[in-house]
């Protein structure tokens, strides 16, 4: 192993929230380190935005932009502010004693120390593991219906999952589409009452329990045409044809490397002060889906990457 290197601050995570925190920090005169990443979890430099085609809903893109180009942009700016970049995951570090140690690349074989850090890994989107899902993932397949929706107006779409978050998914996309239907696994749902309500009544949402999705159409068409359905109760397979595959199974942050060294929410997720971003270990501030799982926006990641860099410019100064 080579020599530590000492940072004032080191950022974890390169997607909306971590370049920000980039920006601010190095407008701050922070001069900081940001491990962007290189295949953690599945997640890569730029995190989930990477994976998405068309971003339509950022503001001062009017003309709507690639995800990639989206980050790409992010980086440039984060880099000409000063921000320096490593290309690779962190694999460990020790947050109970400062300066925060942080081990970088596959063998550990890169130290750093840090006054302050800033957590951004961010959280993957859950998917089935469908034979052609990931083929044809932003050709239809989405697990976002706030950012895709919009581009199946008045088309035919379909929901799977049986939570709250499947119930909010296919509520919002029954105001901009055709029909929408909800497909779950079981009779009951594990979504709160009131939000099954509002799923039952809306005359534009079918539900169809005791039914999983064994397959996404159509490859052939590289884009979504339909999903291949069974009837748990009869062993029946149907075809639903369908513009747009939504899956609705939830979130995984990516909090492993922090797990009985921070506080965590009981569905993972780091725990932030209310209104802030500092985590349970002062010096340690945490931005975007890493300790989001409410909204999952790049807008509201890039703002609270502007908190941390913030609050940690002010923790900095209070130390000095």
């Amino acid at each position: 192993m080579n020599a530590s290197k000492h940072e004032k601050l080191i950022i974890i995570g390169s997607g909306p929230a971590g370049l920000t925190a980039c920006i601010y920090a190095a407008r701050a005169n922070l001069k900081p380190l940001c491990v962007e990443g290189f295949n953690a979890g599945g997640l890569i430099p730029g995190g989930q935005l990477m994976f998405t085609t068309d971003v339509e809903n950022y503001p001062g893109y009017p003309k709507g932009i690639t995800g990639q180009q989206m980050m790409a942009d992010f980086r440039e700016q984060a880099e000409h502010q000063g921000t320096r970049f490593i290309t690779a995951d962190v694999q460990r570090v020790e947050l109970g004693s400062r300066p925060f140690k942080v081990w970088v690349g596959e063998d550990e074989n890169e130290l750093y120390t840090a006054d302050a850090l800033i957590i951004s890994t961010g959280a993957r989107a859950n998917y089935l593991g469908l034979p052609n899902e990931d083929k044809l993932k932003n050709k239809g397949v989405s697990a976002c219906a706030v950012c895709d929706g919009a581009l199946f107006r008045n088309q035919d779409v379909v929901v799977v999952g049986g939570g709250d978050t499947a119930m909010e998914e296919a509520s919002y996309l029954a105001g901009l589409c055709k029909s929408v239907t909800l497909v779950h696994r079981r009779d009951e749902f594990r979504a709160s009452r009131v939000m099954q309500k509002r799923v039952l009544e809306n005359p534009k949402i079918r539900v169809l329990t005791s039914h999983v999705v064994t397959d996404v159409l159509d490859v052939s068409q590289d884009r979504v045409t339909g999903v291949r359905l069974k009837s748990l109760k009869t062993d029946a397979d149907v075809e639903l044809p369908c513009a747009a595959f939504f899956v609705a199974i939830g979130h995984t942050p990516m909090t492993d490397l922090f797990k009985g060294q921070l506080e965590h929410h009981p569905n993972g997720y780091l725990k932030v002060a209310p209104g802030r971003t500092a985590t349970s270990v002062e010096g340690v501030f945490a931005a975007g889906d890493v300790a989001d799982w409410t909204y999952r926006q790049a807008v509201t990641a890039a703002g609270t990457g502007c908190m941390a860099a913030l609050d940690a410019e002010r923790w900095l100064a209070a130390q000095e």
